[in-house]
């Protein structure tokens, strides 16, 4: 049973923490408008308008038969910096809302990686400058894939008030430091089943990159030790030893992040107690004997907390939408932020719905369309969507 003293005590550290920071009202230090002038594309579709504020990219579409509102729209996790060509089609996530006559605004965040940081603040600057050249929007709303559906989590439990809803598509919406620990712990647990195939965990080498090279060496170190590339399937909750490999990869590039981010290794699996690794509980019981344990630094653990740990404060209506099996983020965790939500009392806001597909973010443009749809039924008519499979 959840303690009934969990909400209270998020809401008072958020509470303190906005109150010391004035993060909710805080933007960087960017020029008014942008760097450079920007280059305007004029089609029978639209106006797109591309350039940069300070060092982050961005895209404003304005549809021909614009309706006056607005989707402020965040991209996900990126390994490499974000350019936008105004003469590009939308993406699937966000071209649903353009055909339906709304504006839609990105930013390329001036950070790679975990950018929630530098994220919320520059795309908040990005509204500002939209609403001063383009006019009030009649609605706003928020939307995202991936690390931008924990940002448009995060835009409004700290920054509501210039939003209706927020559309979150395969979002990484439970605390940041519940996933990324599990991430870590998983990554330890490669490293006590295959020695050697990667640089070290703590430190991670800042100059690591991901590459076909090394995933062959995984594959075939996999293939060589087909009970321990069982039991890694099983801890990940991956299907096939290319998914293992390809997460293997992408953790190890995300935990170098991360602690360049935070000055110092945030995570730590001490506390860890590794199960499922296989049918027969020997194998759980060696895996927990020999894994190297590491310590979290304090400081950079704080870091990761702040760049973010939910409240469930979500006064404004919520819906989600993930697939079945996401090979990256996993949609049963996810629950977590549900469970959150309630625990604040605004379980009312937020539904959960999911579509018949397995991969990360791999809904369709009419799945995300039929999704939007009824965020704008709920908006407009009260009509809250149902949970579940989405209709």
């Amino acid at each position: 049973m959840a303690s009934p003293m969990r909400p209270v005590v998020l809401l008072l550290i958020s509470s303190l923490w906005l109150a010391t920071t004035g993060f909710a009202q805080r933007t960087p230090e960017i020029e008014e408008g942008p760097s450079t002038p920007p280059n305007i594309l004029k089609t029978q579709s639209g106006t797109v308008e591309t350039g940069s504020m300070g060092n982050a990219a961005y895209r404003i579409d304005v549809p021909a038969n614009w309706n006056h509102s607005l989707v402020v729209f965040y991209h996900g996790y990126s390994e490499r910096s974000f350019h936008y060509r105004s003469d590009a089609q939308l993406h699937d996530q966000a071209r649903p809302m353009f055909q339906r006559g709304f504006a839609v605004i990105q930013s390329g965040y001036s950070q790679t990686g975990w950018a929630l940081q530098t994220a919320y603040p520059e795309t908040e600057h990005l509204r500002k400058y939209f609403t001063k050249k383009y006019g009030q929007p009649k609605e706003t709303y928020v939307a995202g894939g991936s690390m931008g559906g924990a940002l448009t989590m995060m835009t409004l439990e700290l920054n509501p008030k210039p939003y209706v809803a927020g559309l979150d598509l395969c979002g990484a919406v439970e605390p940041t430091y519940e996933w990324a620990s599990r991430r870590f712990a998983w990554r330890a647990a490669f490293d006590y089943f295959f020695p050697g195939i990667f640089p070290p965990l703590v430190p991670t080498p800042q100059d690591f990159i991901e590459n076909d090279g090394l995933r062959q060496k995984i594959l075939a170190a996999l293939k060589a030790k087909p009970a321990a590339a069982a039991s890694m399937r099983d801890i990940t909750y991956e299907h096939t030893d290319l998914q293992v490999a390809n997460l293997m990869m992408y953790i190890t590039w995300q935990m170098a992040d991360f602690q360049r981010k935070a000055g110092g290794n945030p995570f730590e699996n001490r506390n860890y107690i590794y199960t499922r690794s296989s049918e027969d509980p020997h194998t759980d019981y060696a895996l927990n004997d020999g894994v190297r344990r590491y310590a979290a630094d304090d400081k950079a653990r704080k870091w990761v907390a702040t760049w973010y740990t939910p409240t469930g404060k979500l006064t404004r209506p919520m819906l989600a939408l993930h697939t079945v099996f996401d090979p990256l983020v996993p949609a049963t965790p996810m629950t977590l932020y549900g469970r959150m939500v309630e625990e604040a009392g605004f379980g009312n806001n937020y539904v959960q719905t999911y579509v018949h597909r397995e991969g990360h973010c791999t809904m369709n443009a009419d799945e995300v369309g039929r999704a939007f749809d009824q965020l704008l039924l709920w908006v407009h008519q009260k009509k809250i969507p149902q949970a579940g499979l989405l209709r």
